[in-house]
């Protein structure tokens, strides 16, 4: 009997984790039979729920509980202060621990669907490791898989998963914990369904995520929808208020979550198409940019969101994305291979590029890496460009394995290395070695080389 071979295999996002944030041994949990059989019990009566209720709730969806306004009543979450208040969310430092060497990777690696041998320390997470979150789609099967990057020891494989309910479309990592003072490793995932879940990635074999952002409606149960109405595109975590997660959303809204409160506090609802990408500023908490298949990219002031900028790059945007070395500064793509880069004290991008034949479905601006961009685009490449100039001049091009691809995520602590998806059925994940490229190398290769403690490049 002939294997059937999958009708999809596609990774739909991915985002790469800094190292340090996970436990070293995640915690596994072992269900007993009665347990299993109400959690699957459970899934069935949502799954019912929601073929059977419909949207009720087109009056004020949005209600929160109330909370203690700030001084200035239009600031929902008092960003004119955030730099006041104690920090009392830093980012998780994780606990030494081994791994050992398997295998070199070279200047690209392909998927390893084994994974680790079954010894025990296999599973330990180094604190030299990057995890790397990627939303995996197999035929009818939707999977989050958390796998381990180690570029010294040439590590690249899956070292657990979490069964999805729905295609995933986006992936955001945070590590503010509602329920906990002391920060953690989770996982924002969006997709199909309206609902965001959050996942904890350091727990195994979890059929429940921690908790999820917004509900769907039931005339049954009188419940009222919180939240979004259709699919959730984009997520980002506001690293400078760390309570604070935005999404975007099909229904044309992004919406600003109080993780603590688990409901939105702020809506935005003046696009005019679906919403592709969110960006929180790096530096400044209260600035948030979008971009939208209206064909605008715009920039709000959370603290007055009705007031907001906006630039064209028709006909639709795909990605946004700020210059971290440059703060005034951002950059987005469109879905006929066009690239902006854009100052927002002026009206005008400083220059449009023609980037890729279609869709720039990938688009970094390197925060340790002065002047790179690295663009992926729908026609199976991945070009490597200088912007340092007036006019962006492009240094590197490789050709994709992955087939057309759908994401990429640049390596926090190795910036030479890119990791892509596609929808290959065979080889759909890849990570690239920019500097295998000579040209790539002798314009950032003094960069690219001294960002990691060992100053040591991977060898190809």
């Amino acid at each position: 009997m002939e294997e059937s071979t999958p009708t999809v295999s596609l990774i739909s996002c991915m985002h790469f984790v800094r190292r340090g944030v996970a436990k070293p041994v995640p915690e596994k949990i072992e269900l007993t039979e009665k347990e299993l059989e109400k959690i699957i019990k459970q899934t069935a009566d949502d799954l019912r729920l929601t073929e059977q209720g419909d949207d009720d709730s087109d009056e004020e969806e949005q209600n929160a509980a109330p909370r203690e306004p700030p001084a200035d009543p239009n600031d929902e979450f008092n960003f004119a202060n955030y730099d006041q208040e104690d920090s009392t969310n830093p980012i998780g430092i994780g606990t030494i621990a081994t791994l050992p060497n398997l295998g070199d990777l070279g200047d690209n690696v392909q998927i390893r669907t084994e994974g680790p041998d079954s010894d025990e320390e296999d599973d330990i997470i180094k604190p030299d490791d990057n995890l790397l979150l990627v939303g995996h789609v197999e035929s009818d099967a939707s999977v989050l898989e958390v796998y381990i990057f180690n570029k010294d020891e040439g590590s690249f494989y899956v070292h657990h998963d979490i069964i999805l309910p729905w295609f995933p479309l986006c992936i955001e990592w945070l590590s503010h914990d509602p329920s906990d003072t002391q920060p953690g490793n989770l996982c924002a995932l969006g997709g199909m369904d309206p609902v965001i879940q959050v996942w904890d990635l350091d727990i195994e074999n979890c059929l429940e995520p921690a908790f999820k952002l917004g509900k769907k409606p039931s005339k049954k149960k009188k419940i009222k929808r919180v939240g979004h109405k259709d699919a959730v595109l984009d997520l980002s975590w506001n690293r400078n208020f760390t309570h604070i997660l935005a999404s975007g959303s099909a229904d044309n809204t992004v919406l600003l979550w109080d993780l603590d409160q688990g409901t939105p506090h702020t809506k935005l609802d003046y696009f005019e198409d679906k919403v592709q990408s969110v960006s929180f500023h790096p530096l400044e908490a209260q600035t948030l940019g979008a971009g939208a298949c209206d064909g605008r990219a715009r920039v709000a002031d959370c603290r007055s969101p009705d007031a907001h900028r906006a630039w064209a790059l028709a006909p639709e945007i795909e990605r946004f994305t700020w210059d971290a070395r440059n703060p005034f500064c951002f950059a987005i793509s469109n879905n006929v291979g066009k690239v902006a880069y854009i100052d927002c004290r002026q009206d005008e991008p400083l220059w449009t590029i023609d980037a890729h034949d279609n869709e720039v479905t990938g688009l970094i601006l390197n925060d340790k890496v002065p002047g790179m961009m690295v663009t992926i685009g729908a026609d199976e490449k991945i070009k490597t460009w200088d912007i340092t100039r007036p006019t962006p001049q492009q240094v590197g091009e490789r050709s994709l394995r992955v087939g057309r691809a759908l994401c990429g995520a640049a390596c926090p602590e190795a910036p030479q290395f890119v990791a892509v998806g596609g929808d290959n059925k065979q080889h759909y994940i890849e990570v690239v070695d920019l500097s295998a490229n000579d040209e790539v190398n002798n314009r950032f290769g003094s960069y690219l080389t001294t960002n990691e403690p060992t100053n040591e490049a991977m060898e190809t």
